[in-house]
């Protein structure tokens, strides 16, 4: 009898102090949404009895009575360890920002609104995000141009009446731009590699000419660049006022378009925009493959994907209705229609909020555009399930991949040179590195898109080094393939350099049963 007394007294005890613990937690819990504001919100849930109850007074002699409890207690609830690196393994959520993109619904305006990127509100960005103690020692950023004109033409229509001529007045604007446009005539002392110096250095035609950069693209990388200066020179301080060419890496492909944008960015990035330390690179390539182009299977995959392209597009009903009734709108035959892409010539209309072009037989209209945007997202969708593009995208981005772990180990070991590095390409460029990357989140690059690679030093720890990938502001470093499994079971914010280079240097090749990027190009298929 004793005994079972005694059990029950314990158990009475043990249930008072687990209500006392919660009271406590309850307490300290309103205490911390007041001070944040949103205690009367809380309240009010509980109705306004439980309100009154938690008066100052109240507060003060419950603590004094519940606080030797909690001395107790404290030794009894678990708690999260706290490592070395002073964070906790399940506070590291709270820095990271949410997803890339929303719950996938194909909603075709408003995706071609965020792929025009028009440049009227404030961008929020992730940049330059990391612990106190960490140390950015180099950012490597690869950006597709900025809003231009269309490549291809709608046969027997008018061409959108757009002026690429630069004018600061004229919105969008900036308020670098006019500076811009006088310093870039003035880029006789400009070191440019191969054709890259017969190029213009800025837009400056009244009528636009096919593929050249608009104002709007201009006024894209002027913000990207002013953005990118805030966080990585003025408050990491990447580079310095005397800042020298070596400091710098920059390439561009031979088109009008990519110089353009590079310059634009580089002018409201650097600290001093001085032409003589500007050497711009020329790349052939649009992927980037330098001296490593050689891949057959590259071809291959992507030949596939082509037909895999082709496959879908004669089994959209819906899509075939709207090339057959266009064509007869503007008087051709459908297969010329098709031919000319007329997405390509109608998102710039769209863009730049210009009627879509109109016949004597009538007018092309906005479910037309609708139709045709709403298939590019679905073959966008269908892609990724496929895994054709993704086995293209491995190869097809290795050399770049690898010049860019390489230059990363470079500076991690203590070279100095080339902190800041500039890649101005193409959507061709930018996404397949998002597929080979594994970033299946991630949009179809938008104009002015940018992909940026960080190389965080620890500073507890100097030999350790981090790498963040980010995309248009967002950090997607634990969406890549070679880290989303790293985020579940560690407390770092960033992803270990080695997990980069692993991927690029082996984990690459193992989906084509190779070792080297060299027998994964001629490695046929089982």
């Amino acid at each position: 009898m004793l005994f079972r007394n005694r059990f029950l007294f314990l158990l009475a005890l043990a249930a008072l102090l687990a209500f006392l613990s919660l009271s406590l937690q309850f307490y300290e819990n309103s205490r911390s949404l007041f001070s944040q504001g949103k205690l009367e919100a809380k309240m009010a849930a509980c109705g306004a009895a439980s309100q009154t109850a938690w008066s100052y007074k109240g507060k003060q002699k419950w603590r004094m009575i519940l606080f030797p409890i909690f001395l107790i207690l404290v030794h009894l609830i678990p708690v999260n360890p706290i490592k070395e690196d002073g964070l906790n393994p399940k506070s590291r959520k709270r820095i990271m920002p949410d997803l890339l993109t929303e719950p996938p619904a194909i909603d075709p305006v408003y995706e071609a609104r965020v792929y025009c990127n028009i440049p009227t509100i404030a961008e929020r960005s992730m940049e330059g995000h990391a612990p106190h103690y960490f140390k950015l020692v180099s950012v490597q950023v690869l950006i597709r141009h900025g809003d231009r004109y269309p490549l291809y033409a709608i046969p027997k229509t008018k061409r959108p009446d757009i002026d690429c001529t630069l004018q600061p007045s004229r919105k969008p604007s900036h308020p670098q731009l006019e500076a811009f446009i006088k310093h870039m005539s003035k880029g006789s002392a400009a070191q440019m590699d191969g054709t890259l110096s017969s190029l213009p250095r800025y837009p400056s035609h009244s009528f636009c000419e096919m593929g050249e950069l608009t104002q709007t693209g201009i006024v894209q990388h002027l913000r990207n660049g002013q953005l990118l200066r805030e966080i990585y020179i003025n408050k990491h301080k990447l580079l310095l006022s005397d800042w020298t060419a070596k400091q710098l890496y920059l390439e561009t492909t031979g088109k009008s378009r990519t110089l353009q944008s590079a310059l634009a960015l580089l002018y409201s990035f650097l600290p001093d925009f001085d032409w003589k330390k500007i050497y711009m690179r020329h790349q052939w390539s649009t992927i980037f493959c330098s001296g490593s182009c050689d891949c057959p299977m590259r071809n291959h995959y992507l030949e596939e994907e082509q037909r895999r392209q082709y496959s879908l597009r004669v089994k959209n009903n819906d899509l075939e209705k709207i090339y057959v009734d266009m064509a007869k709108i503007v008087g051709i035959p459908t297969r010329q229609l098709r031919a000319s892409n007329p997405i390509d010539s109608l998102l710039c209309y769209f863009c730049h909020n210009v009627s879509f072009p109109c016949t004597k037989t009538g007018c092309i209209g906005m479910e037309h555009f609708k139709v045709i945007k709403r298939h590019q997202l679905e073959d966008e969708r269908e892609r990724q399930e496929k895994k054709l593009y993704f086995l293209y995208a491995l190869l097809a981005t290795h050399p770049l991949l690898n010049q860019t772990v390489n230059r990363l180990q470079r500076i991690a070991e203590g070279k100095k040179e080339e902190v800041f590095v500039l890649y101005s390409a193409h959507d061709v460029t930018l996404s397949p590195v998002l597929s080979a990357l594994g970033i299946t989140e991630a949009r179809f690059p938008r104009f002015a898109a940018r992909l940026v690679f960080e190389l965080w030093q620890d500073g507890k720890r100097p030999k350790e080094h981090f790498i963040r990938i980010l995309y248009n502001g967002a950090d997607v470093t634990f969406q890549t393939s070679f880290c989303k499994d790293y985020y579940k079971r560690s407390s770092k914010p960033m992803c270990p350099l080695e997990k980069f280079v692993s991927f690029v240097k082996r984990d690459m090749f193992l989906v084509f049963n190779s070792t080297s990027y060299y027998d994964a190009c001629r490695r046929r298929p089982l």
